[in-house]
């Protein structure tokens, strides 16, 4: 995934802080605790934000498969136990 699904201007717009910077120091493994003493971002802000990605990360994979599945619903693709086919 690219940032370029997730609009990380808005995050950052919403949260008033570099987001891509934070995003890099999490990939660095670098702690929570350590980006809010060097940031001065309180650690459950730290908290919603990556919240706030992983949801937006998770609706582009559920975009994305709604697309490669023609737009099908995924129960429909399914047997359900106790029920027919649908």
């Amino acid at each position: 995934m690219s940032n370029a699904e997730i609009d990380t201007k808005k995050i950052s717009q919403k949260y008033r802080t570099n987001v891509p910077r934070l995003i890099r120091a999490w990939k660095k493994g670098i702690s929570d605790p350590e980006i809010s003493k060097y940031t001065g971002i309180h650690v459950t802000t730290l908290y919603q934000i990556k919240n706030d990605l992983e949801l937006a990360h998770r609706r582009a994979r559920v975009a994305r498969k709604r697309e490669e599945a023609g737009e099908t619903p995924a129960y429909a693709q399914r047997h359900i136990l106790l029920r027919p086919l649908l």
